[in-house]
């Protein structure tokens, strides 16, 4: 987090993807659970915050946290598989233009992720990952994809191994 210039991590449990369907997803709460022993509390903050704010997409979320907390500088990290299926999302456009976005790699998604719509449509505004550090003090729309080994490790794989109690 320090090298990309950032103070904490918001973990943000949604209420409800209404991409996903609701089968074998947990309940909120037990989400949240799952979430905040992956937290430090300090650092990296578990919340239902987006439950509290009575929203349900992720542009009226971002809209009323620069909203609610107009002095701080947000940075929305995302699945490169999450950037491939960005366009299925309620107004995408408002939200690659909300705040800078940063993508971490996923296995059999990042090639993909580059090459589909919503990277060609913010082509122009992608940003060298040396940029990382100044990624938060940017105005939107700028992204990076993250420079590291793809991650394999869903929401749902980890909750899976919180649950099973092997280390996540």
């Amino acid at each position: 987090m320090r090298h990309l210039g950032l103070d904490q991590l918001w973990l943000m449990v949604s209420p409800g993807n209404p991409l996903k369907p609701a089968a074998g997803m947990g309940t909120q709460a037990e989400r949240l659970a799952s979430a905040r022993r992956i937290a430090d509390g300090r650092r990296i903050i578990a919340t239902d915050i987006e439950s509290r704010l009575g929203t349900r997409y992720t542009r009226d979320t971002l809209r009323e946290l620069q909203r609610r907390f107009p002095c701080a500088r947000f940075v929305w990290l995302m699945g490169a598989d999450n950037l491939i299926q960005l366009p299925r999302w309620g107004r995408w456009q408002e939200i690659i233009r909300a705040m800078p976005m940063l993508v971490v790699p996923r296995p059999g998604a990042t090639r993909r992720a580059l090459a589909g719509q919503a990277a060609k449509w913010n082509h122009k505004y992608r940003l060298p990952a040396r940029a990382g550090l100044c990624l938060a003090k940017m105005t939107a729309p700028a992204w990076i994809l993250l420079p590291v080994r793809e991650n394999a490790a869903s929401a749902t794989e980890l909750r899976r191994r919180i649950l099973e109690g092997t280390k996540p």
